[in-house]
Formats: C-alpha cells, sequence, structure tokens
C-alpha cells in the first residue's frame, strides 16, 4: 500500500495524524528488536511538549492556606509574589518528538542510532526548525546515526537541507522536495571526517524505501519503513 496523505481529505475525515505519529515509533521498535543482534535493542521516545505537564502542574500546586498547615504569616507564607512581566506566549516551547532510538546494551545503554518521525511542529516556527536541526546535529557529532522521516504534506520546509546547511555540506538530492526520507552517519575515512547519506523521495501514492540503519562504521540493519507504515495503518484501521 502507498504513503497516505495524513494530514488532509480524506484521511483526516476519520484519522488525526497524532495516530498514526504515536503509534509508529513502537511498530519500528518492535521490527527492530527482531532484526537487531542479541547486544542491541530499541526503544521509543515520545515527548509531547509541555503542555500536558503544564496541566498536570497546575494541579499539584495547592493555595497553602488549604493544606491545614497551622503556619502563621511570621513564616512567610502571607508574603506575594509581584506579577511577572509576559516575555513570551505560546502553546509550548518544545516541539513534540517522536523517536526510535537504537541502543548498544553492552556499553550501558550506549546510543548508536535514532530514527526521527518529524512532526508539524518540528516545522512551523523558526526556533523550532533550529532545535530540530541542533538536536540531529548533536547525534551525528556524537557518532550515531540519524534517520529522519519527513511525512508531513502541510509545510513545505526541508530540514534535512537545514542540517546540510548547519554541517557545510553541499545541498542534498532532495533539497527542493518536502517530503523525504533519509539515512545519516559519521564516521572516519581514510584519516578524515566524512558525513555520508543515503536520501529518498517520499510520495504519496507510493511505497515507502527501506532504509540503512548503522549500528557502528560496518555493521546496519534494514529500517523496512513501507512494513511498519503499513502495520501501523492497518492496525488503526486508516485504508
Amino acid at each position: 500500500m502507498p504513503l497516505r496523505d495524513h494530514f488532509r481529505p480524506p484521511v483526516t475525515n476519520f484519522a488525526s495524524w497524532e495516530e498514526l505519529h504515536g503509534a509508529w515509533p513502537s511498530t519500528i521498535a518492535y521490527r527492530l528488536n527482531t532484526l537487531l543482534p542479541p547486544e542491541y535493542r530499541s526503544g521509543v521516545k515520545i515527548h509531547m511538549g509541555i503542555a500536558v505537564e503544564i496541566d498536570i502542574a497546575a494541579f499539584e500546586l495547592v493555595n497553602a492556606s488549604d493544606l491545614g498547615t497551622g503556619r502563621s504569616a511570621d513564616d512567610g507564607l502571607a508574603w506575594e509574589a509581584a506579577s511577572p512581566t509576559l516575555l513570551l506566549d505560546t502553546d509550548e516551547l518544545t516541539p513534540p518528538e517522536y523517536e526510535v532510538r537504537v541502543y548498544d546494551q553492552r556499553y550501558t545503554r550506549r546510543l548508536v542510532a535514532v530514527i526521527e518521525i518529524v512532526s508539524p511542529r518540528n516545522k512551523d516556527r523558526a526556533v523550532a526548525r533550529d532545535a530540530f536541526v541542533s538536536k540531529c546535529h548533536a547525534f551525528l557529532q556524537q557518532a550515531v546515526c540519524v534517520v529522519i522521516v519527513d511525512p508531513v504534506t502541510e509545510r513545505s520546509v526541508n530540514l534535512y537541507a537545514e542540517l546540510a546547511v548547519r554541517i557545510g555540506a553541499n545541498p542534498p538530492a532532495t533539497v527542493d522536495k518536502s517530503l523525504y526520507a533519509v539515512s545519516c552517519r559519521s564516521r572516519g575515512f581514510q584519516g578524515r571526517h566524512r558525513e555520508e547519506a543515503w536520501e529518498h523521495t517520499l510520495q504519496i501514492g507510493i511505497p515507502l524505501p527501506t532504509l540503512s540503519l548503522w549500528l557502528n562504521e560496518s555493521h546496519y540493519v534494514p529500517l523496512e519503513l513501507e512494513r511498519t507504515y503499513e502495520e501501523t495503518c492497518k492496525g488503526l484501521r486508516i485504508a
């Protein structure tokens, strides 16, 4: 089955993009754990931004006078802070993250690979784009294989192209594409430092590619985007 557009009708008439982004990383992790050598394992990291955490914090903050502590005003509890100066009013300070991480268990969970599923919030603001690119750049500097999968059709920014600029590379082949998948890695080569990438353009109506997920300089496992994507859509009843 081909890639669907999860940001426009008809799919949005019965399923949100969050359903795919929330479930696909787990499907990928499950599949990778059947392919990885015994000393490696994959897991999921999903960060929904701080909006939900704000609600929890507000629930936990209770006025001290309601707690029945019996303390007097001399304890300093009667003092009230002045109103703050508003610096920023935004939905969230950090965009959501939808990641699969692969660890080498022989070295106390040493991170060796990361799969990033791009969300709309990663692309909608300059600060969010910069945060995403900075994170991927930092992973590459630590010799972590970075895979970026961007199925977001409602925004045309190419985060991989911005990453290429950040590391000082030439414009990638997919620089003009808004949908793409790429596997990147850093390695030493003949006494020099190399950044290597395997790029694929994604298209609505076309099956997704299989990428190489590098565990070290010489070993990789297949990252079966099409298989895991279809399993996720089937589980969510997205036709």
